[in-house]
């Protein structure tokens, strides 16, 4: 089990140090051997768990449309949305999988053989069915279509995170993914709902905090369970 659980820890630092790689230099500019110094592991340990630059960044992807927890249930649809996106913004800034997974979706040359749509699908696919479900509970305009919506969602995300990325190196992502719900909530919310919607820059800081008290407290629950 010890053996099994130092494998897990190999892994995932390796595939953090790839990810950090990727983010700073991008995939063509980044080779093994930058991601070898930058893990720490040994070169047997690397090409044991990935065999090439390829692999590497096809976990990544993997491991970007799988990285942002689900969000605290929800009355309202919209504002899973919200929680989503603004947690992502709060994460993004934090987890280094996560920003080189978008790096490596957003570039354009290169990695032909690596699919870069792997994070846009996952999160367009989760967000149309959140919209379909706040349609079905008249939170939406009547006249939305809930796949279209999604895929406006997050390729809007996309280039905010781009723009926050030039500007600030990601550190006004919060204030500016705040602003983009603010103004596509207004012409996607009933009025009646849109009242109620939390969009401000620290909504995704308090989700992340509430979905940790919660991950505590299922834990302190099941380490009583076992005295």
């Amino acid at each position: 089990m010890a053996q099994q659980e130092r494998a897990v820890r190999t892994r995932r630092t390796i595939l953090t140090a790839a990810a950090e790689v990727f983010d700073e230099l991008g995939y063509e500019a980044a080779t093994m051997s930058e991601i070898l110094g930058r893990s720490g592991v040994t070169k047997g340990a690397l090409y044991f768990h990935f065999s090439s630059k390829e692999q590497l960044a096809r976990e990544v992807l993997e491991e970007n449309a799988q990285v942002v927890p689900t969000v605290p249930h929800q009355d309202l649809q919209l504002q899973k949305a919200v929680d989503t996106g603004m947690l992502l913004a709060h994460l993004m800034v934090r987890d280094p999988v996560l920003r080189g997974g978008v790096r490596l979706a957003l570039e354009q040359a290169g990695h032909s053989r690596v699919d870069r749509s792997v994070p846009f699908v996952a999160w367009a696919e989760a967000s149309r069915d959140v919209f379909q479900q706040a349609k079905e509970q008249g939170e939406l305009q009547p006249h939305l279509d809930p796949a279209a919506l999604a895929e406006v969602f997050v390729g809007a995300f996309a280039g905010v995170q781009l723009m926050s990325q030039a500007l600030s190196g990601r550190e006004d992502l919060a204030a500016r993914v705040s602003s983009l719900y603010r103004v596509l909530m207004a012409g996607v919310a009933v009025p009646s709902v849109l009242v109620q919607l939390d969009v401000a820059p620290d909504r995704g800081a308090r989700v992340h905090r509430a979905i940790e008290e919660e991950q505590h407290s299922r834990e302190r629950i099941r380490v009583a369970g076992r005295s």
